[in-house]
């Protein structure tokens, strides 16, 4: 007799659980329970909630990449005409809640939670990473630029969470703006 769930379909059903809930709400018990499953059969296929969190966060990741991928067709020069190009993906009502996560679990890492304060640096140097292959120039160039344009797109990111959208599109104009 096999199991009724795959590591696939536990995954998946974490995420959703985690676009309802949040990150912080997120245990083996209320995800067997969402799923009609035991959690043994959660702990079978990730051993400890910090891996379980840990493929949420980079399933999460790798979505928005994907998302964004057909922005960055041709290299840019700068930050600027690289938040230009991905602002108004991101910017967008279908976004907010996966940003919502991402600032959850970073709020969480500034807190000193594990596993989120080991997790939130290494997607952040992810995030970058994936950055500076939109950018041209050398490695150490498109490095920074790749740095700017994520604290200004998280910064816009956040402030459309708290401020709204609109705050957030003028804000964005101002920056990308020369």
């Amino acid at each position: 007799m096999g199991y009724r769930h795959s590591k696939e379909d536990i995954l998946e059903g974490a995420l959703r659980a985690v676009s309802d809930d949040g990150l912080s709400r997120l245990s083996f018990g209320r995800l067997a329970r969402r799923l009609g499953i035991s959690d043994r059969v959660i702990v079978y296929y990730f051993p400890s909630k910090d891996e379980l969190i840990g493929e949420v966060l980079a399933r999460l990741g790798h979505r928005l990449q994907a998302t964004l991928a057909p922005t960055l067709t041709a290299p840019v020069d700068d930050h600027r005409q690289l938040v230009a190009k991905v602002w108004p993906l991101v910017a967008h009502v279908d976004a907010d809640p996966v940003f919502g996560l991402f600032f959850e679990a970073a709020g969480l890492a500034a807190a000193g939670v594990q596993p989120y304060a080991d997790l939130a640096p290494q997607l952040m140097q992810g995030w970058i990473d994936w950055a500076a292959g939109g950018l041209c120039g050398t490695p150490a160039h498109r490095r920074a630029e790749a740095a700017a344009a994520i604290a200004a797109l998280d910064g816009l990111l956040l402030l459309r969470q708290l401020a709204g959208a609109d705050t957030a599109n003028r804000a964005a104009r101002r920056i990308v703006a020369r």
